[in-house]
């Protein structure tokens, strides 16, 4: 492949990348909910519902608090966290930073960041509200300023997905593409059906310009991380929605791993109709 061609391909590469992870961040400490960029349509929809109580139980300030969340029904879960952090002598980092994420869903970015710092003030290892404070900023196009409050919840907690996620999102959107990339990969490292899963996220707050051209590159992105069936599958499920661009396939670096695996090598000789 020539220079350009190949310096092209990456492009095309990053570019699909970032543009995949636009379409949501990752909240952490409400259980974990994608949030959407400001100008998406409202916010995402929570995967968590509320656990009942045990019988005759009453629930606390702060559990009735995640029953609200969890209904979205955020003012009156501020409410109770607030309530809540009064009853407790306005101590628990815990609750400070679920106020930020009820004030967060009410799009109150100023106030939320404001509850997050009162979380770390509290407990300065507690890495949730530093990734928080990061989607506060990134939410409002500040997405330089977000990329040390996430790189210092990862400093504090490695093992976290979500937060390599929305540093690579971050990455992106300053066009620092190569360290997107590394956050993305190790992301996938972490848990292995992150990305997929975010990106389904995605699909509910914004169209995609070519599911086939979205597909090819997540093939991409399993072959580059050594998960041949995994890139087999996206890459026959881009070829099922029109991909043809062949000659990009046969030339790129990473589809050459694949080179000698039988579901590739099938695929690539019998590729399916478009659906």
């Amino acid at each position: 492949m020539k220079t350009g061609q190949h310096t092209r391909l990456i492009v095309g590469f990053l570019g699909a990348l970032c543009w995949l992870a636009n379409g949501s961040l990752t909240i952490t400490g409400q259980g974990e909910r994608p949030i959407p960029k400001a100008d998406a349509p409202g916010p995402a929809v929570s995967t968590e519902s509320a656990t009942p109580s045990p019988q005759g139980r009453t629930l606390s300030l702060e559990e009735k608090g995640d029953v609200f969340m969890a209904r979205k029904s955020y003012a009156d879960a501020l409410d109770s966290y607030q309530r809540s952090l009064r009853a407790t002598g306005n101590k628990d980092a815990r609750i400070w930073n679920k106020i930020g994420i009820a004030r967060q869903n009410l799009l109150d970015m100023s106030g939320a960041r404001k509850a997050y710092k009162e979380a770390i003030r509290r407990k300065k290892e507690f890495a949730e509200p530093y990734n928080n404070i990061g989607t506060t900023y990134y939410l409002s196009d500040q997405a330089k300023k977000s990329l040390k409050w996430y790189r210092q919840a990862i400093q504090r907690d490695p093992s976290n997905p979500s937060f390599h996620y929305n540093l690579g999102t971050a990455l992106c959107a300053t066009k620092k593409y190569k360290e997107a990339i590394e956050a993305y990969q190790q992301t996938l490292r972490l848990e292995p059906d992150f990305l997929a899963s975010r990106s389904n996220v995605g699909t509910t707050l914004q169209a995609r310009p070519s599911d086939a051209k979205y597909f090819f590159y997540m093939s991409k992105v399993y072959a580059s991380l050594g998960r041949p069936e995994d890139a087999v599958r996206y890459l026959r499920r881009a070829l099922e929605d029109g991909f043809k661009d062949f000659e990009m396939i046969d030339q790129d670096p990473d589809f050459k791993t694949l080179a000698e695996y039988p579901p590739y090598v099938e695929l690539r000789a019998n590729p399916p109709r478009p659906l």
